[in-house]
């Protein structure tokens, strides 16, 4: 078989290259997937009794580049989604991120926002330069709230102190002096109005002179495929047969349980309204639990539907040839990935890219900007001459 990119992986990196390369050069690709679906972990599927999930931890689309969601839209319509956070310690449901309605649930009485700033300036320890996560947050919030919501968490879910993760990962989480108890700060959140798996199947609908392979090792495929250039959106240690060392990351094990409706009315009082099982979307366990989380994807889908389904989250440590989900985001283990950057650097005809081939803790926004970035970079070569087309 003759094709100009042998694409590996169907999620939104290789979706994304594979439409705008049919398209803009009319290239033929071959996308060779391992798992047997689209969407890579943004798939979500229907369970057994009916119900919108994604199997692979929740997606929460959010984004502020215009022309990523521009790009998208081509595909979906979209769902306005409000990603409400609580966070289940000492004993009861905490608004979160922390905020105004944070602060009056540890007094115990209400307030005002000077009065909450005025608190925060006392308690937070000033920091210039912040080195590490948890220099950020208690830089912000101080020990006790630091104490009561992130420590545990990050503990339990990087398996590290967030005194050893980069500033980065905490910095992720807003904290606001107001009442909005937003979990993120994009401007536009929301979801794909008929889950992701259809808007990944109308982009691989948009796609030209495209075939797709399921269930397939793309070493055995590529041994009887003629192509120009190789795109990969793999583990990059993996595609480098280990040959710097097995890159570090965190693994995720996802429990669901389903509850019906009878069931659901009896949680009524802990859930607050009729037909759920919590009282928001996601729920935090910073402490004594095994999971970090549980989440409730029916109250972002819009679904109606008499039963719902929980998904507990249990982090694990990652092991060779397992789920990669999370690169760890440390000094330590960039200087690791450096190593097969390097090497990568050499290559001539292969194009990295995705959150896995260049180790990065992309949101979804993010992996389909550098999609299109690349595809930009492929299109110069391509009329440099570089990257012909197959005769």
């Amino acid at each position: 078989m003759n094709v100009d990119f042998l694409i590996v992986g169907a999620g939104f990196t290789g979706l994304t290259l594979a439409e705008r390369l049919s398209n803009d050069l009319g290239a033929s690709c071959l996308i060779v997937e391992r798992r047997s679906h689209l969407g890579g972990n943004a798939y979500d599927e229907y369970d057994d009794h009916g119900v919108l999930i994604h199997k692979y931890g929740p997606h929460y689309f959010r984004t502020d580049q215009a022309h990523v969601l521009d790009y998208l839209t081509r595909f979906t319509a979209w769902r306005p989604a409000h990603y409400q956070i609580l966070s289940w310690t000492k004993s009861r449901y905490w608004r979160f991120p922390v905020n105004l309605n944070t602060y009056e649930q540890l007094i115990g009485r209400s307030s005002t926002e000077e009065e909450f700033k005025a608190y925060l300036e006392k308690v937070r320890v000033p920091m210039e330069n912040p080195a590490n996560s948890e220099d950020v947050i208690v830089s912000q919030i101080g020990w006790e709230l630091y104490e009561l919501f992130f420590k545990g968490y990050t503990q339990k879910q990087w398996r590290k102190s967030p005194a050893e993760l980069d500033a980065s990962v905490c910095a992720r989480i807003p904290l606001r002096t107001n009442r909005d108890d937003r979990y993120l700060r994009e401007q536009f959140q929301a979801l794909p109005a008929a889950g992701y798996t259809r808007l990944f199947e109308r982009m691989l609908a948009a796609c030209k002179n495209t075939k797709l392979i399921f269930n397939a090792d793309y070493r055995e495929v590529a041994r009887s495929v003629n192509c120009k250039k190789l795109i990969y959106s793999g583990a990059i240690d993996e595609f480098y047969d280990y040959r710097a060392g097995v890159l570090p990351y965190r693994s995720l094990r996802f429990e669901p349980e389903h509850f019906t409706g009878a069931q659901l009315a009896e949680r009524e009082a802990v859930a607050g309204k009729k037909g759920f099982w919590q009282p928001a979307l996601q729920v935090n366990y910073p402490n004594e639990f095994d999971y970090t989380r549980i989440v409730e994807t029916k109250h972002i889908t819009g679904q109606t539907c008499e039963g719902s389904t929980i998904v507990r989250e249990y982090p694990l440590d990652y092991q060779r040839g397992g789920e990669a989900y999370y690169p760890i985001p440390n000094a330590e283990s960039q200087r690791q990935y450096q190593a097969y950057a390097d090497i990568a650097a050499g290559e001539t005809d292969i194009y990295f890219g995705g959150r896995l081939a260049t180790y990065r803790y992309y949101n979804m926004d993010q992996i389909v900007a550098a999609a299109l970035t690349l595809t930009e970079q492929i299109k110069l070569d391509w009329a440099a001459g570089t990257c012909r087309r197959v005769a």
